[in-house]
């Protein structure tokens, strides 16, 4: 009987350790996934995916999509190309924010196709972008909702410019040549 007792208690126990192991590495996975997208687009998915666990599936879903995407620096030919642009687009919003923002929307969708992002639907480009740019990710969205706005005729030269400067922060992520990836790199 008490060799049954003693069994009973080293299952018990076994169990436990299991349970409080798998709690450790589920609640490990979980903020490592808040560390990599960022606490505002962690949060976000959280809220729309329903919970903790569905969030992190999500998470976990987009990174295993964007390894299997073909994301490359620029050439450096195309970093000279994309830079001159963008200084052509920023230099005429002062007398034409509308078209600027339409201009270094297009803009920021070429560099995202140059460095191999799939441009087919916004909201899955913005999920694929804050695999390896969260700090970016909820700026792109909100200057790309100014833009759409726009088009409305809803939005505010103040909207144009915020949405202007938050496409300038994803730009300058995008825009990395092959020459600072390989710096970077090392």
């Amino acid at each position: 009987m008490e060799e049954v007792i003693i069994a009973i208690i080293a299952l018990v126990a076994v169990a436990a350790i299991a349970v409080a192991a798998w709690l450790w590495m589920d609640r490990r996975k979980g903020a490592q996934l808040r560390d990599r997208f960022g606490e505002e687009e962690y949060r976000r998915v959280r809220t729309r995916e329903g919970g903790r666990r569905q969030a992190d599936a999500e998470l976990e879903r987009r990174q295993k999509r964007v390894e299997n995407y073909d994301i490359r620096p620029l050439t450096h030919s195309q970093y000279d190309h994309y830079s001159d642009r963008w200084r052509t687009v920023q230099s005429a919003f002062v007398d034409s924010p509308t078209s600027s923002v339409h201009e270094a929307d297009d803009l920021v969708a070429e560099v995202m196709n140059a460095r191999g992002y799939p441009m087919e639907d916004f909201d899955e480009r913005a999920a694929d972008l804050s695999v390896d740019h969260a700090s970016v990710v909820q700026n792109y969205c909100r200057a790309h909702a100014i833009a759409v706005s726009d088009r409305r005729g809803e939005a505010s030269t103040e909207d144009l410019r915020q949405a202007f400067v938050h496409y300038r922060a994803l730009f300058d992520k995008l825009l990395v040549s092959t020459e600072q990836h390989q710096e970077v790199s090392r």
